[in-house]
Formats: structure tokens, sequence, C-alpha cells
């Protein structure tokens, strides 16, 4: 399993490494910047995109400043890290830099459709490393999965240097906002021990529709690091101390997934867009080594039961403001 991790620490370095000669540079006060991040066709968007994870699944269709990806039903998964999660993942090209005082705010147009999925659906799982489902393990855990913890179409606003995201899932009658930051065990980012790490749903809220507009916004100052998420132009939550874990700070949310230390204020310099079709069926720490007594084997028949996503993202946009 460290064998692998350490595979995984240096797929993330390589993209640290390309990231960091394009971040942008430092931005006048009291100025606002926009900018289309769009493309005209398919060699447009693999210029803009890039697949540090390797291709995914489903099939792509471009048009212009629009992709959609078809995984319906899913048909890849895998039983280590969060590898079952990335069924289908882009990030930007461009790095874009926050101010130190201002905001960083991503968004994009989203249609989504995630068939397959159940409501209440359970999933089942036994503790232990890898694949130790297939050792007569019984099911010795469970938890009930939200739709788009099932088939998510997604926005990520990714640092890759902390592991610190942030992420709007959009699925077929259901959105939640999650916050997280993965350990090193996961990405390979220096620095994150288990104990600054957590994965947290903040709010869950039921959606009419297929198409909405959805955006992330940072903000960093003087005592200040904080998000916020927006759907269909409305504030939909926030989030202050970015770093320290929602339970940490006495801060009511969904309840998944407790965290294991008490974490870090972060300030956070840049980020990239990422898009793409997400699960979400583990249990954090996602098979951390440094804490095996928490990992959690989950079948493949329990990953994949006929559930998938189709997305159609358009009309990514970049607003950068200074204070």
């Amino acid at each position: 399993m460290k064998g692998t991790s350490k595979a995984v620490g240096v797929a993330v370095a390589a993209v640290l490494v390309a990231f960091s000669a394009n971040a942008a540079g430092v931005q006048a006060k009291g100025k606002t910047t926009v900018v289309n991040y769009g493309w005209k066709d398919a060699a447009g968007y693999n210029s803009r995109w890039a697949a540090p994870y390797g291709p995914g699944e489903g099939a792509q269709a471009f048009r212009n400043n629009e992709v959609t990806v078809s995984a319906a039903p899913f048909t890849t998964t895998a039983d280590f890290s969060v590898y079952d999660h990335l069924k289908y993942i882009r990030t930007s090209s461009e790095q874009f830099a926050v101010p130190t005082a201002g905001s960083l705010e991503f968004s994009a147009d989203i249609e989504a459709d995630t068939p397959g999925t159940v409501a209440g659906r359970v999933v089942h799982g036994c503790y232990g490393p890898p694949s130790s489902y297939t050792v007569n393990c019984p099911n010795s855990w469970q938890q009930t999965v939200r739709e788009g913890q099932q088939a998510g179409v997604v926005l990520n606003m990714i640092n890759f240097q902390t592991g610190q995201l942030f992420d709007w899932f959009v699925s077929g009658g259901q959105v939640f906002a999650l916050i997280e930051r993965l350990p090193t065990a996961v990405t390979g980012s220096p620095g994150t021990p288990i104990e600054k790490a957590y994965t947290q749903i903040i709010k869950e809220a039921p959606v009419s529709g297929r198409k909405h507009s959805v955006s992330i916004r940072y903000t960093r100052g003087p005592g200040q690091s904080t998000v916020e998420y927006f759907l269909d132009e409305k504030l939909f939550t926030r989030v202050n101390n970015v770093g320290i874990p929602l339970d940490q700070q006495g801060v009511p949310f969904t309840g998944y997934a407790p965290s294991l230390g008490p974490g870090e204020v972060l300030n956070l310099d840049s980020f990239v867009i990422g898009h793409g079709l997400f699960s979400l069926l583990d249990a954090f720490p996602y098979q951390d080594f440094t804490r095996p007594l928490l990992s959690v084997s989950i079948p493949l028949s329990e990953r994949l039961f006929g559930q998938g996503a189709i997305g159609t993202w358009k009309k990514f946009q970049v607003i950068t403001k200074s204070d």
C-alpha cells in the first residue's frame, strides 16, 4: 500500500510542477478581473484541461465552450484510496492567483442527470486493508449514501500545494457543498498528516430541474480565510477559518464525516478549476496507511450497482477581486 501511495505522490508532484509556473501575478488593489475560460472544439478543450489521473471513463461531446461527458452506468471502480471517486476529472492547465487581500471565484453552468441512483442506498464494507473484503471478511461497516455520493456532476476549486478542495456536487435531484483537505498519504502534497485532513459535506438541498449555475468564492485577507458557495446566484453556504474542520469549529454540518484532528487555518495563494463525474462511497480517511484500523474495504459489487452520471459544463468563468 505504501508503494502505491508513493506513486500517487509522484503523480501529484508532476501536477504541482506543471501548475507552479502558470500562477497568475499579483493583482492591483481595487481591481476586478473576469476571465472566460473557454474553448472552441476538442483540441481546444484538451489544451485547456489536463487529465492528471488518466482519461477516466465516459463518452465526450464538445460544443463551443461546452462539454458533455456520459458515463451511465459507471463501469470503472477501485478499492484503493480515492480512485473509486474519480470516474472522470479534468483540471485547468492554468493556475489562478488569489489576491493578498481579496477573492477568487470559479463558476460554471452545470446540467446533471444521475440515472440508477437509489434513495436511501446503504453501502457495506469491511474494516481492513484494500481488497480484504475478498478474504472471508464479514460486513462490519455500513453507511447510507446520498444521491450525490452515489453519482455526482462536480465543480472543483483545488489547491494542490496543500490538498485543500472546495466542491459542488450536483445530481438529478440533489446538490451538496463539500469541503476537504486530503492527507499527504492520498495526494502526496507535503505537510498534511491525518490530524490536519478532513472531508465534510457542509450542506445538502433538493433541487428541481437539471440545469444550475454554481460558483465557489475563496476570500482571504488579514485574519480571514473564507469560502462561499453560490447556487443559481444565491448564497448557499459559507465556511470561515478554512482548514479547520467544521466539527472542530462547532459549526453545524451534515455529519459526513467526523474529523480526526484539529486541522489548521490556511492562507491559500492559488487554485485550479476542476470538473468531473464522481462517486463518494468510501469511509474517510480513505485507507490511509497511517491509520490502518480505520481502513474500510468495500466490495466492487457495492461500488457499482447500475448508477451513473451524464454531465454538461459550460460558461466557466474566473472572477478575481482585490480589496
